[in-house]
């Protein structure tokens, strides 16, 4: 007898979690195991928002059920943020929803916009969650694809008529996970355009907005004119205020959308923890300086990689976003074949591209978030491995 679900049971295994289980199982064995599979920051959480939690957890009041939308202060900050990064005015009362987390928020809304046998178009290669949350809502996925020759850019003449009268839903990733590919407006209006001429909805996950270097500044999908009329954009202080376990998120935009994201939300949750809130008001009100130090650390952490890879034969190009770097396997290998290879002979776990979607074969990834010392070690032993002289 089973009590899971068709939709449960016909989930393939979470992909991380799965790299999990056999780094337990080598740590068991004695072996030192370097993890740059996940996107977890491992630098502490900025003083000035602990501080406020602190305070904010000193008061009775705060530990009753937050307002279903979340407080009033938090989503005042992310207008101001908005108001302040992008130029963008939002209503805080109708265009801003709080959110557990914003991979909370994308499952979530999925469900609230999409009936079951409805498709979506997710990125290839993309986060591994939207195909699920797909799977988990009965809708259909649809891979969009994404230009490598242009830097990871979605080619809509690639998706074929009969797949976009299909679909209802478009999600986009910018800075991108995992190929760490940036864009810049241009790109946004093209698929505002896109969208409208086909009338599809339009999700943007910021999750790496923050998350960038050399100058370049990520653009929000709703400074494209005419993007409120269809599109929302999901933003998370996980990775740019290293506040990964808070779960805490906003998600952007379109009224209505936004609204049928509230109806689901409010039968299932009741926002998050009130202090929590209130810090995450404080880290987006402030001038920004603790995002900037954390992006200096990534940057430096990325240079030491891309040397060693270079150093393997694998040509990079730099980043310009997220703490990702996106390399080709060595030739002759597959990636799940070579990530196996990097783990049981280094010890150290990478993502094979193939996680991502098709178009991620032939390709790994490599997170940046672990320290820096250990980063350094890992690049080390990469540099050591033997690769049977495939390259």
């Amino acid at each position: 007898m089973s009590f899971g679900s068709e939709k449960v049971n016909s989930l393939p295994p979470y992909l991380f979690s799965v790299f999990q289980k056999k780094k337990k199982q080598l740590q068991a064995e004695g072996v030192d195991v370097i993890d740059l599979g996940i996107g977890a920051p491992d630098l502490p959480t900025p003083p000035f928002i602990v501080n406020r939690l602190v305070e904010e957890v000193q008061k009775p009041e705060n530990h009753r059920y937050s307002n279903y939308a979340g407080c009033q202060e938090y989503r005042e900050a992310v207008a101001q943020f908005y108001n302040r990064n992008y130029d963008v005015d939002l209503d805080p009362d109708t265009e801003i929803l709080t959110l557990v987390g914003s991979k909370e928020g994308i499952a979530h809304l999925i469900s609230a916009v999409i009936n079951p046998g409805e498709a979506v178009l997710i990125p290839d290669p993309g986060y591994p969650v939207y195909k699920s949350a797909v799977h988990l809502a009965g809708g259909e996925s649809i891979y969009l694809p994404l230009d490598e020759e242009q830097g990871y850019k979605p080619n809509f003449d690639r998706i074929s008529p009969l797949d976009v009268k299909k679909a209802k839903l478009m999600f986009l990733n910018y800075p991108s996970n995992p190929t760490s590919a940036t864009v810049h407006l241009n790109t946004f209006m093209e698929a505002i355009t896109f969208a409208k001429k086909h009338e599809l909805a339009v999700v943007h996950d910021s999750a790496y907005g923050l998350v960038t270097f050399d100058g370049y500044k990520a653009p929000s999908i709703l400074q494209a004119p005419g993007a409120k009329d269809l599109a929302v954009e999901f933003g998370s202080l996980s990775k740019s205020f290293n506040m990964t376990g808070w779960r805490i998120g906003y998600v952007v935009g379109n009224k209505e959308m936004i609204k049928a994201l509230s109806v689901v939300k409010s039968n299932i949750d009741t926002s998050q923890f009130l202090p929590i809130q209130k810090a995450a008001a404080e880290a987006l009100s402030s001038n920004l300086v603790s995002v900037d130090e954390n992006n200096n650390v990534y940057k430096k952490r990325m240079m030491n990689m891309l040397e060693a890879l270079k150093k393997m034969g694998l040509e990079v190009e730099e980043p310009k976003g997220t703490f990702f770097i996106w390399a080709p396997v060595p030739k002759g290998y597959r990636s799940e074949e070579f990530a196996e290879k990097m783990l049981e002979e280094a010890g150290v776990i990478v993502t094979p591209g193939s996680a991502f979607g098709p178009s991620g074969e032939g390709y790994f990834r490599i997170s940046l978030s672990v320290d820096s010392e250990r980063l350094k070690e890992a690049a080390a032993r990469m540099v050591r491995l033997e690769l049977g002289g495939r390259k």
